[in-house]
């Protein structure tokens, strides 16, 4: 267990009560408003993607230095990538996935970023916190006060394995992505409509990212023109926990945030609760249309209502 891990176990031993902790990271997240429905990866090597982005509806644009570019052209994406953040040309929150930092560019990635600032780290086949506080201190030797946050990619059987640890393994951690592609190959599975070979993994994904107060993204849908494909796994993710979905294509864009955003129904459910809440005063438990209301769906509901304001104000 490293300094910085944190789990229900040691916060217990604390004297914290468990999940303490990460409930009120949960919170203080939550409180950012941030919506990450639909999250879209960009080539660090093409600057005319890149610059196109800012009329794009995705919530969260990767910069991706990663699988997106040959290694003959890794040093100039990283440039173009470094000097379009410099330069405050992405209108949405982003981040940069770096190469790996067993890899000759990775350091070198973190390198030229870290004075950068602006943008998520986002580390690729993380599979032990230890690669969490190594790009941390990576970043604070070379600036001190940083600001960066890190997001980390579970993309093999021993990330999932490990997902907890990884999930509680630094304070800088503030979203899992998860690469189902890499994980399927590395299970000798098959891909299915139905994402049965991912299914317990993806689960797992979403319940270590919830212990620790953490947001998580779902795979992304390799087939381009199936859109219904694209909608039949986006409900799936949303269904189980996922607040949105990683996409390699502006054309998915809109189906993402359509699935992982409130409908109206949703959106006018969570504001009666909230009239009648506030009508009758913290109760405890109120009957609205019939239906049993409870703080929990308050905090729910008021999270819903600001995600779906903060969306509306960020669209271009």
């Amino acid at each position: 267990m490293t300094a910085h891990q944190t789990t229900p176990a040691t916060l217990a031993a604390s004297g914290t009560p468990a999940g303490a902790d990460s409930r009120n990271n949960a919170l203080d997240r939550a409180q950012q408003h941030r919506p990450r429905r639909s999250v879209l990866y960009v080539p660090g090597s093409n600057p005319r993607a890149i610059e196109k982005t800012a009329a794009l509806d995705a919530d969260v644009v990767i910069l991706d230095l990663e699988d997106a570019v040959a290694p003959e052209a890794k040093a100039q994406a990283r440039t173009n990538v470094v000097q379009t953040i410099a330069q405050g040309r992405i209108r949405q929150e982003c981040a940069v996935r770096i190469n790996g930092l067993d890899t000759p560019w990775g350091i070198d990635d973190i390198a030229a970023l870290a004075g950068a600032g602006g943008c998520a780290i986002l580390l690729s086949k993380v599979e032990h916190e230890d690669t969490l506080r190594q790009a941390a201190d990576a970043l604070e030797r070379r600036a001190p006060g940083h600001g960066h946050k890190l997001w980390a990619m579970l993309e093999t059987p021993r990330a999932f394995l490990a997902a907890e640890r990884i999930a509680g393994g630094h304070p800088l951690l503030e979203c899992l992505v998860i690469g189902t592609s890499d994980l399927v190959k590395d299970l000798h599975a098959r891909h299915t409509p139905e994402r049965t070979e991912v299914l317990f993994a993806l689960s797992v994904a979403v319940m270590a990212a919830r212990a620790f107060g953490l947001d998580v993204i779902d795979g992304v849908h390799l087939d381009l023109h199936d859109l219904e494909g694209l909608r039949a796994s986006a409900r799936q993710a949303r269904t189980l926990g996922f607040d949105g979905k990683s996409l390699i294509h502006p054309r998915q864009i809109a189906i993402a945030n359509a699935v992982f955003g409130p409908s109206e129904e949703e959106l006018q459910q969570a504001r009666d609760w909230l009239q009648a809440w506030e009508r009758r005063g913290d109760q405890g438990v109120i009957v609205v249309d019939g239906m049993l209301v409870e703080r929990l769906h308050i905090e729910q509901a008021r999270r819903i209502l600001a995600l779906a304001g903060q969306a509306e104000r960020n669209a271009p």
